[in-house]
């Protein structure tokens, strides 16, 4: 597996929703019911799921980038944080 599985399953959904709005302005122009307000909303539904694929898509490239980086070092999981000190302050008490 490459990792482009993903990536056409998700442009085959976006792919969908937008031949489903298209179908959707295309029956509603028929019908005499296409307005301002059903442009918006089929807009703002492929938008949204745009989004959201961006978004899983950006998600997937942190996540296989990161399993990557994590092999490269020899890790089998990212080793836990070190203690830190508590920092000193650097402004003296006047007393």
């Amino acid at each position: 597996m490459d990792g482009s599985e993903p990536v056409i399953g998700a442009q085959e959904r976006l792919a969908d929703v937008v031949a489903a709005a298209v179908e959707v302005a295309a029956e509603s122009g028929e019908s005499g019911t296409y307005t301002a307000e059903v442009a918006r909303t089929l807009t703002a539904v492929v938008g949204k799921v745009g989004a959201r694929v961006a978004v899983e898509a950006e998600t997937r490239g942190f996540r296989s980038g990161w399993g990557e980086a994590i092999a490269l070092v020899g890790w089998s999981s990212p080793p836990p944080p070190s203690p830190r000190r508590p920092r000193r302050s650097s402004h003296r008490r006047s007393g």
